[in-house]
């Protein structure tokens, strides 16, 4: 049933096994062997199905069934199931927003340590060595401020790539 509704949707749509595979990101195998039956999408791939298809997700699940008692109960089941999808799809939206933000958040971090760093222009080098606690004091400074010059491009590269890769695609 499944099988059949996502082949005669692809159809009406004029689409290919290789074009649906393409808006739905997998390969065109998949496809086939969710048309021949062999496999199933998972929820997240039924609902990009949905989509892609531009058909409800309870039509996909079976609402074409011949018999009127069980077209009900299978659409309640496909309702039902179009809600969880919906759900899980709301949950993933957010925490991929969560990550974005975590991830400009990030860089600005990055970017404000290396404006202070330019600021400051390393104090402690004019300090007086001759006492063990600024000498102790400044060696940390120092380490520090030379950690972070080696460290922070690179978490500003991070920060930039996946701020990029978790952005809103239209």
């Amino acid at each position: 049933m499944l099988n059949e509704n996502i082949r005669l949707a692809r159809k009406a749509r004029g689409l290919s096994q290789e074009g649906l595979a393409a808006r739905i990101n997998v390969v065109r195998q998949t496809v086939s062997k969710w048309e021949k039956g062999l496999s199933v999408p998972d929820a997240d791939m039924l609902i990009s199905l949905s989509e892609a298809l531009e058909t409800p997700v309870s039509a996909l699940l079976g609402e074409t069934m011949a018999e009127p008692e069980e077209r009900d109960g299978i659409r309640e089941i496909a309702e039902k199931l179009e809600a969880i999808n919906l759900q899980l799809a709301q949950r993933k939206a957010a925490r991929r927003k969560l990550l974005h933000w975590s991830f400009i958040a990030l860089g600005a971090a990055t970017l404000m340590a290396f404006a202070l760093l330019i600021r400051c222009k390393s104090p402690y080098l004019g300090w007086d060595f001759g006492e063990p606690e600024t000498a102790v004091m400044a060696t940390g400074f120092h380490a520090l401020e030379w950690l972070f010059v080696r460290v922070g491009p690179a978490m500003l590269a991070g920060a930039a790539v996946g701020a990029f890769l978790t952005r809103k695609k239209a």
